[in-house]
């Protein structure tokens, strides 16, 4: 049998010696932040707007929910749902019912109600916790024929004082909901967590819903240890001084934010600023407000950002390090981007199911560009991971070479809830097969190419979306993009771009697509161009190739 060429981890020489050091991670999400209260109790774990809650507050005030939802039946690992934006009123649901023994099932807040009663029915949540708007609006009608129990709500302008008309411009709803408990009011009613639910490492810590890009979503089972393990690589590998400001900028309920920002601020006794949900004016202001150290955030985000009037590179002035994960960024954004503010965006890459990041530009180092084909490195494995490139028989590919992806490490899941044959298919051995076409050089950089369904095929020739995505990117009126096959009847598939435009900015669509027929191959450029407003997008800010090329009437 030929030795793997992988299995020799070529990446390790990236890494400088805190980053590839190894680690012992505590048990699980609720060890991390006991750790924490103990070694900070009057730091402050969450800034919300104006509000300030220290680690000493947070750990009452989830014992008061855990001990809550004892009381009202909740027996050890049952599910909790949690349909929340970005808000202290997350965190404190998260750790009361960890604290309770449960499993968590992070809901994007975006879902409408089929999709929300997928999770109940498909979890079989007992508790769920939302906000008393969703819950009054459509939620109660979906835990009615669900096997949901119980249910908290939380008005979301509680714990702040502010009422920004771009994002908390809602009102408090009233009369208060007498099928559902205040969140809230329960956490500072002073109960005690109950006894003998502690949790190990090999407990499921959250059944986390795919984001459906591709199908209809599955749970992928996030163990405590794989939580924990890729949190204390952030601390050690990040570099963020002990105590520093985390800013929320992917959605919680997401495993980018989960991972990257919750549970690695309480790695670090760190401050995690909230901001409720996505508006880049709120954003810079929050990081006027707070300065936080480092942040994570889809490349669109960064877009957006980049594009509001008001942006300075004051406003970044205070980060040591910025990530960006969901999906790979264009070297032209990166460039773009630090000319503009100073900053340099580091890539990352991971899945759900590797508990967010597996590959990662290290701090201080920046991701080369393969001079082939013009694509960013989205990093190097993290130490204790091996990532390999195989062919569709599963056999190794040399370094350089497309392939898909896979991935064997602490951060891998199990497998997916009740999904067998799923797991079986996607977990072989142990081992993730991601679904994403990439290739690693010999130096260890791996570099992801696109998703394995979104090739095109024009006329027999394949064509990579993020090829054609990155050379648009580099045009000046160009905001974001999306390239999609679409049926031909000469080529049978023919390439389509989609793109959005930065402010003020204007392009013809001939024009975008001239600008690209001079820089690709004949059978790669767009024949056509659609310029839209926005791009559909996850609540993580994946753009969704799925939506164009299907879309609705």
């Amino acid at each position: 049998m030929t030795e793997s060429i992988y299995a020799a981890r070529p990446w390790l020489a990236v890494l400088d010696d805190a980053q590839k050091a190894p680690v012992t991670p505590p048990a699980t999400v609720v060890h991390t932040f006991a750790d924490a209260v103990r070694r900070a109790p009057g730091h402050p774990a969450l800034a919300y707007f104006d509000g300030r809650l220290t680690y000493a507050e947070v750990d009452a005030l989830s014992d008061s929910v855990a001990g809550h939802l004892a009381a009202r039946g909740l027996a050890r690992g049952e599910r909790v749902a949690i349909l929340l934006q970005n808000s202290p009123h997350f965190v404190l649901a998260l750790l009361g019912a960890f604290k309770a023994g449960a499993v968590v099932v992070p809901v994007n807040p975006m879902y409408k109600a089929g999709e929300v009663r997928h999770v109940l029915h498909d979890a079989e949540v007992s508790a769920l916790v939302c906000s008393d708007r969703a819950w009054e609006s459509y939620l109660r009608e979906c835990a009615a024929d669900s096997p949901v129990r119980i249910a908290l709500t939380a008005c979301e302008l509680d714990l702040q004082t502010r009422t920004d008309a771009r994002v908390l411009a809602f009102e408090r709803v009233t009369p208060p909901a007498r099928d559902a408990d205040d969140l809230v009011t329960i956490a500072r009613q002073g109960h005690r967590a109950p006894a003998g639910r502690d949790l190990t490492g090999d407990d499921i810590a959250l059944i986390s819903y795919t984001s459906g890009t591709s199908g209809t979503p599955k749970g992928a089972t996030n163990l405590h240890r794989n939580i924990t393990y890729n949190a204390e690589r952030q601390r050690t590998g990040l570099g963020v001084p002990e105590g520093g400001t985390y800013f929320a900028l992917a959605p919680l309920f997401h495993i980018t934010g989960m991972v990257c920002e919750l549970v690695a601020s309480f790695a670090n006794a760190g401050t995690l600023a909230l901001a409720y949900r996505f508006e880049p004016g709120v954003v810079l202001d929050a990081f006027a407000e707070h300065r936080p150290a480092y942040t994570v955030g889809p490349s669109t985000a960064f877009m957006a950002l980049a594009a509001q009037p008001q942006a300075t590179p004051d406003h970044f002035a205070s980060f040591h390090a910025i990530g960006s994960g969901g999906a790979p960024v264009p070297p032209a954004l990166v460039e773009r981007f630090r000319a503009a503010f100073g900053p340099y965006i580091h890539n990352g890459y991971g899945l759900t199911e590797c508990t967010a990041p597996c590959a990662a530009v290290p701090t201080g180092v920046e991701a080369p560009v393969d001079p082939v084909s013009g694509t960013l490195a989205v990093g190097v494995p993290g130490p204790d991971a091996v990532v390999r490139i195989v062919d569709d028989l599963g056999r190794e590919v040399p370094f350089g070479e497309h392939g898909e992806i896979v991935v064997r490490g602490p951060q891998v899941v199990p497998g997916y809830w009740r999904r067998p044959e799923a797991t079986a298919e996607t977990f072989p051995d142990g081992e993730l097969r991601t679904g994403d076409i990439g290739f690693m050089d010999s130096h260890g950089w791996l570099y992801v190419v696109d998703r394995k369904k979104d090739m095109i095929n024009a006329s027999g020739f394949k064509v990579w979306p993020r090829e054609v995505e990155d050379v648009l990117y580099t045009h000046p009126a160009v905001r974001e993009a999306a390239v999609v096959g679409v049926p031909d009847a000469y080529r049978g598939e023919t390439v389509k771009a989609y793109v959005s435009l930065r402010p003020g900015a204007e392009a013809a669509p001939a024009d975008l697509a001239a600008y690209c027929k001079e820089r690709l191959a004949a059978y790669k450029y767009p024949r056509e161009v659609e310029v839209l407003g926005e791009l559909p997008k996850t609540a993580s800010g994946k753009i969704l190739r799925r939506e164009l090329r299907s879309p609705k009437a």
